[in-house]
């Protein structure tokens, strides 16, 4: 009788043991598969976000979500957008929500913003610029290549710029919005990102390069498994030329629904506002 109880006793341990063995392989194990695939992603991290801006554009387009966080002189404001991007001709279109007013009773109109390579149209941008007119901005004339001016990064400079990775770590698995992505950490240098982008990327690049408080940029990159980047902030620094001091900036964009139809028509030259603008 004593002998029976102990096999059963036996028996409820190992079947409790590999009951917890189940339940914990659920939650954490990734099979011999996904463990060679992490040791791929980890072996070679820097030439991995080399090859990021390629496979956005193989993907072709898709849908974005933008938000750049300044802080400066004890201010922080946040800048949002949302819309699409066409990865092949490189063109874009976002709705950029600016802050409300401080005082709440200044409600802001989103800007539209079209996004080309070497160009920024920017519709209801105020400061004295009719309604129905667009203003047309030469990316590479500005300090920040662009990167910052919009208030949202050019879904592709930002891939572009990871060619510019000097040194990266892979930090392991996560989801980003659902989807399983592999998280990278590291820094790129602007001026090879410069170099090695492609024309339409490369002047504003380089602009960037020579504007920023240093040619450093860090950065946080989440991959899905097809090498896209789903998620990617960048930490920016320059200079404010008004203030005379460093503005401290944190870029993030959010890519989704490759594939998403993009229909992006540039303004002719007549809807072109060619007056004085308002600081």
């Amino acid at each position: 009788m004593v002998e029976r109880q102990l096999r059963l006793r036996g028996s409820a341990v190992a079947l409790a043991a590999a009951t917890a063995g189940l339940v914990v392989c659920a939650a954490g194990c990734s099979g011999p598969g996904a463990a060679a695939e992490d040791a791929r992603a980890a072996e070679d991290p820097v030439g991995i976000l080399h090859r990021s801006a390629e496979n956005l554009v193989r993907a072709g387009s898709s849908k974005a979500r933008t938000s750049m966080e300044m802080a400066t002189g004890g201010t922080r404001v946040t800048i949002r957008g949302e819309g699409v991007y066409d990865y092949e001709e490189q063109v874009g279109r976002l709705k950029v929500l600016l802050p409300q007013d401080p005082a709440g009773v200044d409600e802001r109109r989103p800007i539209t913003e079209l996004l080309a390579p070497g160009a920024l149209y920017m519709k209801n941008r105020g400061a004295g610029v009719p309604a129905d007119k667009w203003v047309r901005v030469d990316t590479a004339t500005l300090s920040d290549g662009n990167l910052v001016t919009g208030g949202a990064t050019d879904p592709f400079a930002a891939a572009e710029l990871l060619r510019g990775t000097r040194k990266a770590t892979y930090v392991g698995r996560t989801s980003v919005a659902g989807t399983p992505v592999r998280h990278y950490r590291g820094s790129a240098d602007l001026g090879a990102a410069a170099r090695d982008a492609s024309p339409g990327s490369r002047a504003s690049l380089r602009a960037a390069a020579k504007g920023f408080a240093t040619a450093t940029v860090p950065f946080d990159v989440y991959l899905d498994d097809e090498g896209r980047i789903r998620k990617v902030r960048h930490r920016f620094s320059f200079m404010n030329g008004q203030q005379k001091g460093t503005v401290a900036v944190s870029s993030t964009t959010l890519l989704y629904d490759f594939g998403a139809p993009v229909d992006v028509r540039l303004p002719d030259a007549k809807d072109i506002y060619a007056g004085r603008i308002a600081e």
